[in-house]
């Protein structure tokens, strides 16, 4: 006789035919993960049989079969009215009694005594989530649904969302036979997030696949407002191996705007059990979750993935009344961990132009092509192939355009709503969360959508010229040195980490300072005495983080830890920081602190700031911050580099300075490099190497020096040249230097990312390390590789 219901309890991972993928996998977690620490709400699900006999009870198999063989899915209208006409056929027709009975006593059971307990009833596809699949929001989930007639309705609503257009549209495209997929109804304890926080996460990185992290999305009230990308969400980044060894393991957190939040309706049927409010403006203001709540958060997600044995994605939930953490559904991430990673696929701007919008990006790829704004599902059939498709918020429904579309451009949502997830499964580039882009794009318009330059996906003006470049690693040649990374930029690390490399010689304290802080140091030292408008842009910025001192340190901190954790455990060597005056001005505050200079390349910066009486407070919180990174979070693989030592004298000084702020050459493994950029560093480098544990060319600075020349003059730049004879005098007697002495040596200048020969050379001086632009790291191995083969 058939089985009409099952408890989760009794499920497991094998059970997919039986129940299908979601609650098959929420029945493995209960019955295998609950002593690890995973909490899953319990509850039943209706079988696969009960719904194959529940089709054959109402003559309805053969119907669908015959509409559905002779539908044409990419005809849009076609493949709308006979969706509808499928799914009125499943609502109208009553279940069969042995059925109707079972999910009835179910629902008794599972409420001991309580005929109104609130439940979410999901969908569970038999061939959703399988690992070649992602069937993300193919069907329908209810929450909040209350009483056992209204769960009934539930039920039968979940029965017709098998026949969802994009469902259809999905299983053709996926080439699944329809016949072969059923569908089970998955009821479950509701968890109170309403009055708490739900969202999904990755148990690694969505955009590079760095598998080494734990990314979440956060935000107030019922989860499913993140899942349909209603809302743009708190982000987080977690490391999982330094969370492991139970230190500080937070590596970034990004404030979402978490605008509206769903909370549970009045009624208890389905489409009014729930209702969407506005967030408070002060909880808008400070993250959703606390730091235990992320690092709880994390710690199971680590636990499913390990059970699994395969990165996951999963929702959870925060219930705001009992405090604890819930996972409320767990399927195997399908996107990037399909993905070959030993094919390196880089799109790279040829051009720039004029930004009109920015919001956050999805995939590193770049589309280009003419605007077509669609404010419903209903007007889909205006987008044409090679269309941008822009929208206030897409959803499942919208996958069978999606696929047409050169980019996908949305004012809601965040990196990890179904949006998000369609477009990178179909390797469309999306720009999500942007606020306003259907209002600052116009319809017919040209635009480029780039989301190749990190977090922030940005769409330019006009159709811009793009290169894509494919490249095999698998087959690096050895190399008699080191290549390492200059990478700056915080958001690309997780994504430049998959570039064959040994490490980064340089990583720019400038550039977190400019993109993740925007304030000037010592006008959050002194927030008190700034005058009210630049306090209220500080307050903007430091939202989340309470007080503007340690938002400065933190903001440090997750920059530089975020580099040392992927690239683990090669060297990251973190200059600090060497903004000239006019660059420091242009920072919130700055005007109020920094002197007018007539030549700032020439003037207050690098070591000679670190040591004097009014930069010293900034440079302190400089120390804290790698203190922090280094000591507490454990990441030892970051070494220090001090810019710009014009004397031995400030050589000395600056060392006994990082010392007293707890950062002793030495101790705890800490290797202080210095940057050779100025002529004096190379012609006395034996004394400046007394007080360093090695050098970094800086090339540039270097050339300019030696050779009388502004870079930043277009009159003379071209006489620039770092081949020139008397710089590579200078650069040779750097290098040998430090190879008598056995100290480090490499190169961080622009040069030998210009000038492959240049590399060639330095090789054959005996560098052990040349730092160069991730964007040249794979074209300057071959070719080094071409006349150093082994």
């Amino acid at each position: 006789m058939a089985e009409y219901v099952v408890w989760f309890q009794d499920l497991g991972k094998d059970d997919v035919e039986h129940v299908g993928g979601k609650n098959a996998s929420l029945g493995e977690m209960i019955s295998n993960l609950s002593a690890a620490g995973v909490s899953v709400p319990g509850g039943f699900a209706t079988t696969a049989e009960a719904f194959r006999e529940f089709l054959e009870h109402n003559n309805l198999t053969q119907k669908i079969n015959e509409a559905l063989s002779a539908l044409d899915v990419e005809d849009v209208v076609a493949l709308a009215k006979t969706g509808e006409e499928i799914r009125q056929w499943v609502i109208d027709a009553p279940f069969q009694p042995a059925l109707d009975k079972a999910i009835r006593e179910a629902y008794e059971q599972i409420g001991e005594g309580n005929a109104d307990l609130p439940v979410a009833v999901r969908s569970s596809a038999t061939a959703e989530d399988l690992p070649d699949a992602s069937f993300a929001g193919q069907q329908e989930t209810f929450l909040n649904i209350r009483g056992i007639d209204s769960v009934m309705v539930a039920v039968k609503e979940v029965f017709a969302s098998l026949f969802n257009d994009r469902a259809i549209s999905y299983r053709v495209h996926q080439g699944f036979d329809h016949k072969l997929v059923a569908l089970s109804a998955g009821v479950q304890r509701m968890v109170r997030s309403e009055t708490g926080a739900a969202g999904v996460m990755f148990s690694l990185d969505t955009e590079s696949g760095f598998k080494d992290v734990v990314f979440i999305t956060a935000s107030y009230g019922l989860g499913e407002m993140v899942v349909q990308g209603a809302v743009n969400p708190d982000e987080f980044y977690v490391h999982k191996q330094t969370l492991q060894n139970n230190k500080p393991a937070i590596l970034r957190r990004n404030l979402g705007s978490k605008m509206q939040k769903m909370i549970y309706g009045a009624e208890a049927t389905a489409g009014k059990s729930v209702q969407i409010v506005d967030v408070d403006r002060d909880d808008r203001m400070k993250f959703c979750l606390t730091d235990e709540h992320i690092e709880n958060l994390s710690r199971q997600a680590i636990e499913i993935e390990k059970h699994y044995g395969m990165p996951m994605d999963i929702e959870w939930a925060l219930d705001g009344d009992d405090g604890k953490l819930y996972i409320v559904q767990a399927r195997p991430e399908t996107v990037k961990s399909r993905s070959d990673a030993n094919v390196m696929e880089r799109y790279l701007l040829k051009q720039t132009g004029k930004v009109l919008v920015e919001g956050r990006s999805i995939g590193q790829r770049i589309g280009a092509g003419t605007v077509r704004i669609v404010t419903s599902v209903k007007e889909m059939d205006k987008v044409q192939p090679g269309d941008v498709l822009v929208t206030d918020m897409t959803d499942p429904d919208w996958e069978p355009v999606m696929k047409r579309a050169a980019a996908i451009v949305t004012n809601r949502g965040g990196r990890t709503c179904h949006a998000a997830i369609i477009a990178r499964e179909l390797g469309v580039p999306a720009i999500v969360g942007c606020g306003d882009a259907t209002e600052l794009l116009s319809d017919g318009m040209e635009v480029t959508a780039s989301c190749a330059e990190g977090d922030t996906g940005k769409i330019y003006e006009g159709k811009l010229e793009f290169d894509v470049q494919r490249n095999s690693i698998e087959s690096m040649p050895k190399l008699p040195f080191k290549i390492m990374m200059n990478v700056g930029n915080p958001d690309r690390a997780f994504d430049f980490a998959g570039l064959p490399n040994q490490g980064v010689g340089l990583a720019r304290l400038e550039f977190i300072i400019n993109r993740m802080i925007g304030v000037h140091p010592k006008a959050l030292l002194n927030y008190d005495s700034m005058p009210n408008d630049i306090k209220q842009n500080i307050d903007k910025r430091i939202a989340g983080y309470g007080d503007p001192v340690d938002f400065y340190v933190e903001k440090l901190v997750e920059g530089v830890s975020t580099l040392a954790a992927a690239f683990y455990p090669e060297k990251v060597i973190v200059r600090l920081s060497d903004f000239k005056s006019n660059e420091y001005a242009n920072l919130i505050g700055g005007k109020h602190y920094e002197p007018e200079e007539e030549n700032p390349m020439l003037g207050f910066r690098g070591a000679s700031r670190y040591i004097s009486e009014n930069f010293r407070d900034c440079f302190e919180l400089e120390c804290r911050a790698m203190k922090k990174v280094r000591d507490v979070m454990g990441f030892t693989n970051v070494e220090l580099m001090v810019p710009f030592v014009r004397t031995t004298g400030e050589a000395e000084q600056v060392i006994e300075l990082l010392g007293k702020n707890g950062l002793k050459r030495g101790e705890n493994d800490l290797r202080v490099i210095m940057m050779c950029e100025l002529p004096t560093n190379a012609l006395l480098a034996d004394e400046f190497l007394q007080n360093f544990d090695g050098f970094s060319i800086g090339s540039n600075d270097l050339t300019q020096l030696t050779l009388g020349l502004d870079r930043d003059s277009g009159i003379v730049s071209h006489l620039f040249d770092e081949r020139d004879p008397a710089v590579k005098k200078l650069l040779k007697m750097a290098i040998d230097a430090c190879n008598a002495q056995g100290k480090y040596i490499g190169i961080c200048g622009q040069g030998p990312s210009d000038h492959p020969d240049l590399a060639k050379w330095l090789m054959e001086q005996g560098i052990s390390s040349v730092s160069l632009n991730p964007d040249s790291v794979l074209d300057t191995w071959f070719f080094l590789a071409g006349k150093h083969g082994d």
